[in-house]
C-alpha cells in the first residue's frame, strides 16, 4: 500500500476506521529518552519564539518613543 496524504472527508467511514487502525499498528510508543528529547526541543522552540517576540516588541517600543 502506498502511503500518501489522505483527505479524511473523502473516505467512507469503514475506510477511515481501517486507516486509523493501520496507523495505530504502525506507531510505537516513544522511549523515555525520546520523550525527554522532544520535550526539550519543544520547550526550546517555544522559548526562541518568545524571545524573538519580546525583542520585536522592545524594538517597536523604542522606535515609537524615538519617532
Amino acid at each position: 500500500m502506498m502511503y500518501s496524504l489522505i483527505l479524511w472527508r473523502d473516505l467512507a467511514l469503514s475506510d477511515l476506521i481501517r486507516s486509523i487502525i493501520q496507523m495505530l499498528r504502525l506507531s510505537k510508543k516513544s522511549s523515555r529518552d525520546e520523550y525527554l528529547l522532544y520535550l526539550k526541543l519543544t520547550a526550546l522552540g517555544v522559548a526562541v519564539v518568545g524571545i524573538l517576540g519580546f525583542i520585536i516588541k522592545i524594538v517597536g517600543s523604542v522606535l515609537q518613543l524615538m519617532g
